[in-house]
């Protein structure tokens, strides 16, 4: 199911920012702690109480050298499309000022639930402050202080009272949903239609979620499948040309809805720093994922290019050395037809169980080959492991201490693990916790 999105919206200097950060709390990145990931943090994801969601800070999407008025009305432009419940952010220490009045004339127009945050009321002394914020027209206004962390409880309760009714279509678990990822322009739309087109078993077109993405699901060689297209996502407008951030925000939709991600890189113009952001999403979210060098037939070759863009996208994208890479051509259709067995197979590890015997045989070879270091006299002892979920496989590895397990000894049992079992396309998580 995908989950609900908040955007905060409001004009400059009224906190966006610190209350996205606020309520997005002390959550680490698992990928910020990996070499050659880079990422915005005007997207991430968020939960209060019961409720998990997603939540954009639109005060990140700069839009280069529009005017002051221009760049608010885009950004909360793109609040209103891709949000369910839009915050609605302004400054209780200023009162109401023309550029709020012109915020809200342009959310007006937009269906979606907005919930009013006074922000900067950082005591209850400070509370009088509300009382002309009705005028905006938007029901009660919800004082809160980013500084403090005050209100936003009651913030939050509001917002969740307005998620909707998940409405995503439900596929049988035996069917494979894969999304294409990527810049605009790399050829994810292409090669959408060179899949489909390759195999000529179209079943149907079916409108996947309210965010207008078009699930294509189709039947080749006995599986089932569904493509979850971005690739015909992007709105007129300068706004969703212009900005790279908000191609992340379509791609984390799709993301979120897919078994298997597909990275989709431009052959002709190599990797840039956007391609590595996008795909650290689908890593951080767990996904299989596949690196697909499209256009490969505009580059000019010898013997030795493939082999010198593999060892490029290997040192660019450190972090999925799991990944598979597929050379394609959508415009030619050169190697479109080797997409679908490596989905299947990296689909295969991403559900993979490993029995607990034969897992445990691995683990105590890997210390038996390569003992535990000391820290400060004590040796880790590890005593057994387990595997807890899939999508993508996670391990739990019981120990005398936590703080022994060094990150580059969990990395070396990782190596072990996929050395026995083919774990290619999919990330595996180590937990490691203290035996009782």
């Amino acid at each position: 199911m995908t989950k609900p999105v908040i955007a905060i919206v409001g004009r400059p200097n009224v906190g966006k920012s610190t209350i996205f950060n606020r309520i997005v709390g002390e959550r680490v990145s698992i990928v910020e702690d990996v070499a050659g990931v880079t990422r915005d943090r005007i997207y991430s994801s968020a939960e209060w109480l019961t409720h998990d969601f997603n939540i954009i800070d639109t005060g990140g999407i700069q839009l280069g050298d529009e005017p002051f008025l221009e760049e608010i009305r885009q950004q909360a432009e793109v609040a209103m499309d891709e949000a369910d419940v839009i915050i609605f952010m302004t400054n209780g220490r200023e009162g109401v000022t023309m550029e709020d009045e012109q915020v809200a004339k342009i959310l007006y127009k937009t269906k979606k639930p907005v919930v009013l945050a006074v922000n900067k009321v950082d005591n209850p002394d400070m509370r009088d402050l509300i009382w002309d914020f009705y005028s905006l027209g938007f029901g009660d206004p919800y004082p809160i202080s980013g500084s403090h962390g005050l209100g936003l409880g009651d913030l939050l309760d509001e917002c969740a009272k307005n998620f909707p009714e998940q409405d995503d279509t439900d596929y049988d678990d035996s069917v494979i949903k894969f999304s294409l990822i990527g810049r605009p322009n790399v050829g994810k739309s292409s090669l959408v239609n060179a899949i489909l087109g390759d195999q000529r078993v179209i079943v149907s077109d079916v409108a996947g979620t309210t965010r207008d993405a078009i699930d294509s699901p189709y039947e080749y060689n006995g599986q089932e499948y569904v493509i979850i297209d971005t690739a015909g996502m992007r709105k007129k407008g300068k706004v969703y040309e212009t900005t790279e951030k908000y191609s992340v925000l379509r791609a984390m939709r799709a993301i979120e809805r897919s078994d298997v991600v597909l990275v989709v890189l431009n052959g002709e113009e190599g990797i840039q720093e956007q391609d590595k952001k996008i795909a650290g999403y689908a890593h951080e979210a767990g996904k299989a994922i596949i690196i697909v060098m499209n256009k490969w037939d505009a580059v000019v070759k010898d013997e030795k290019t493939m082999n010198k863009k593999i060892e490029e996208i290997r040192e660019q994208f450190v972090y999925l050395d799991y990944a598979p890479i597929v050379f394609t051509s959508a415009k030619t259709g050169k190697r479109v037809h080797d997409v679908l067995p490596v989905i299947n197979r990296v689909h295969d590890n991403h559900t993979m169980r490993v029995q607990s015997s034969i897992l445990n045989e691995v683990i105590m070879d890997a210390i038996a080959r390569n003992p535990a270091p000391t820290d400060k006299g004590r040796r880790l002892r590890i005593y057994y492991g387990t595997q807890v979920a899939i999508q993508p496989p996670t391990f739990v590895v019981f120990v005398n201490d936590v703080e022994l397990m060094h990150f580059t000894y969990e990395r070396f049992l990782e190596n072990r693990i996929r050395d026995t079992f083919d774990f290619e396309g999919t990330p595996i998580r180590i937990i490691t916790r203290a035996r009782d």
